[in-house]
């Protein structure tokens, strides 16, 4: 990487045996694999890529020829309106590609209204520091995938454009392994199954989710690990990663999520126990989380043991 005009990076790539007579945002992807190829399209289009004789070259599907030599000028990532916080992370897995963390029940992911700092991209910001690449030009972390506030677990975030690019694909593509665990009211009959429900905003309240014909597809396997007292410790494993998916689903067939909030109708039995344990939140947990580095394409997985609240209701109810 060379320098340039201040705020510029300005990368030398040359165009491998393998990649004569791809496109070019393709040929270049694979000379530059710090930067998507998405985010390569973008650049050729803006006028950032030129070649050997100094000629722009503002056409991605434009074919390359190996050997060549082209420049690619890349702006310093723009500050993320988002501050470094010195928040305590709890680190599953991290390299220069991406990190695994276990969030805590009440960190909410991302900045939002009422919620405008002391979040997880404040916490990942403070922690990569300049190892932060940014994400489509922005420097904050890649956030391909949250989890609500008050639900505890395992989060996968991207380092790199890259590794952006690559998760967010098997995202999309629902390949990747997410199993959560959660204590729910009653014991569901059958103990195992799958809810195929479309979800959508609530028509009456936006801050809910609810199951909408012509909603988006999503899909819940649910299995009873253990029947405990009026309650069952169930795994859902999920097929599709819709908001408030389990807790929308597990309510639609009768055993809603202790604690939780919203979707949750606390019968009398546990009302009690769950003001003693000043337990209130949805009882969830990402207890599993499975994907293929998009790097290296090793596939990884993690497990999360229930946090000690979730094991103090855990251990009342299982009686």
């Amino acid at each position: 990487m060379l320098s340039h005009e201040p705020g510029v990076s300005i990368i030398a790539a040359t165009i491998s045996d393998t990649a004569d007579g791809w496109r070019l945002d393709r040929a270049l992807a694979e000379a530059v694999p710090t930067l998507s190829r998405e985010r390569l399209k973008v650049l050729i289009n803006s006028g950032a890529v030129s070649d050997a004789a100094g000629d722009l070259s503002r056409d991605p599907s434009r074919k390359a020829a190996a050997g060549a030599v082209f420049q690619v000028a890349v702006p310093d990532p723009t500050p993320a309106h988002n501050e470094p916080q010195d928040i305590a992370l709890s680190i599953a897995y991290e390299d220069e590609h991406l990190i695994v963390i276990e969030k805590q029940a009440g960190l909410v992911v991302h900045p939002a209204a009422g919620n405008l700092d002391g979040t997880l991209v404040n916490a990942l910001l403070h922690h990569c520091g300049g190892s932060l690449s940014g994400i489509g030009g922005v420097a904050r972390p890649g956030i391909v995938h949250r989890i609500d506030k008050d639900t505890s677990g395992l989060m996968v975030a991207a380092k790199t454009d890259r590794a952006h690019e690559g998760l967010a694909r098997q995202f999309h593509d629902h390949s990747i392994d997410r199993r959560y665990k959660a204590i729910v009211a009653g014991i569901p009959m059958p103990i195992a199954g799958k809810v195929d429900a479309p979800l959508a905003r609530s028509a009456t309240d936006r801050k809910k989710v609810a199951i909408v014909q012509g909603g988006k597809r999503a899909v819940t396997h649910f299995r009873t690990v253990q029947a405990l007292h009026k309650a069952a410790l169930v795994e859902c494993r999920l097929e599709t990663g819709r908001t408030h998916q389990v807790r929308v689903h597990m309510t639609s067939i009768g055993h809603p999520l202790l604690g939780d909030p919203v979707y949750g109708r606390t019968k009398q039995a546990h009302r009690l126990l769950l003001e003693t344990l000043n337990f209130h939140r949805q009882a969830l947990h990402a207890a599993h989380l499975g994907f293929i580095h998009p790097i290296n394409s090793k596939a990884l997985a993690f497990e999360s043991e229930m946090p000690a609240d979730m094991q103090e209701l855990f251990s009342h109810l299982n009686v």
